[in-house]
């Protein structure tokens, strides 16, 4: 109970994070497609340049270990563009969709249904498609790599400053004033290496495992070896993005401004107002963003924020196909009549 607690905990503040910020919102998310919209890239940008530092030096120091993702080429560079995709079309991510629906995002409901889906088929058709998920470099990270040594260090200093001027670079190309990316970015720095520590939960953030894991446990398809594997990391993601909805729905509540809403306002601006092309929009959108997420192993929060903080191969290069997939489908997507 004390666990089921501390992970709820955990999510909620996670929920809490990036509900201060507007980084779940579908307009948000939807407008860094177009590149009308960083504070997404900003944030993660900042997050992993500051979470670089806090938390290889943790991990050096014995409080906690590492946990990267194998380098699965064909997963990481298909899934890394199918996710890229789906993020584009639904408007969220595995994470924030919970935090959506906290605040009365009938879409993200919708996107969910179609993550659920996904998940599922994954499990069904993983042994077919097995085979194009590699070949598996292992779990390669700049620590394997270079080993825990003076230049490993002088290292991860060098490259977090990098992804830090990333991100004010974004910022003054984006020539906005508002800093709240800047504050979410920091304490996301923080709240990941505190759920790294070994005395706390001993993993990284993730989400998208969660969905598999229900949809196979709902329908009884529990009878698999992918299901036995991600029993453990789906059941604490569930609970964790049980927390984070919770943070949408008491914020938005104590805000007052819970509001059931199915057409965003960037939606409409490009889509228009059909209720029906916003449904069948949403569900493809989670149902591509699901399955791409587990080829790859991994989502923004699993992959590109905690592996990217680890500098691991895999997470490096999924972030870079998932941004291609993004940029191009919003490129098609979202054109105006």
């Amino acid at each position: 109970m004390l666990t089921i607690t501390v992970v709820l905990t955990l999510g909620f503040v996670f929920g809490a994070i990036i509900q201060y910020a507007s980084l779940n919102k579908f307009n948000v998310i939807s407008g860094l497609a177009t590149l009308d919209n960083l504070a997404v890239a900003k944030a993660i940008a900042l997050a992993i340049g500051i979470g670089v530092v806090i938390l290889n030096i943790e991990i050096g120091l014995g409080f906690a270990t590492y946990h990267t993702k194998p380098f699965l080429l064909g997963g990481i560079v298909l899934g890394g563009l199918l996710f890229g995709a789906g993020m584009a079309i639904l408007g969220y991510c595995p994470g924030t969709l919970a935090i959506s629906l906290g605040e009365g995002s009938v879409d993200a409901f919708v996107g969910i249904l179609g993550g659920l889906v996904g998940g599922l088929v994954f499990t069904l058709i993983l042994p077919a498609i097995d085979g194009i998920l590699g070949p598996d470099f292992g779990e390669m990270s700049l620590n394997s790599l270079v080993g825990t040594n003076a230049t490993f260090y002088m290292l991860i200093f060098i490259i977090g400053s990098f992804f830090i001027g990333i991100s004010f670079w974004l910022h003054k190309l984006e020539k906005v004033k508002d800093y709240k990316w800047l504050y979410a970015g920091v304490a996301l720095a923080i709240l990941n290496p505190i759920i790294f520590i070994s005395a706390s939960t001993n993993r990284p953030i993730g989400a998208s495992t969660s969905f598999p894991y229900f949809a196979d446990l709902l329908t009884g398809t529990t009878q698999n070896s992918y299901f036995e594997a991600i029993q453990k990391s789906g059941n604490w993601e569930l609970i964790f993005l049980a927390g984070a909805f919770l943070a949408g729905l008491i914020i938005s509540l104590v805000k007052k401004e819970f509001k059931l809403t199915l057409i965003h306002s960037n939606w409409k601006k490009y889509k228009g107002t059909s209720a029906s092309k916003r449904i069948v929009g949403a569900f493809i959108g989670g149902f591509v963003l699901i399955i791409g997420a587990r080829m790859a192993g991994g989502c923004t929060s699993g992959h590109i924020l905690s592996g990217g903080m680890q500098l691991a191969i895999s997470s490096l290069v999924f972030a870079v196909f998932t941004f291609i997939g993004l940029l191009a489908t919003g490129k098609i997507f979202y054109q105006k009549s």
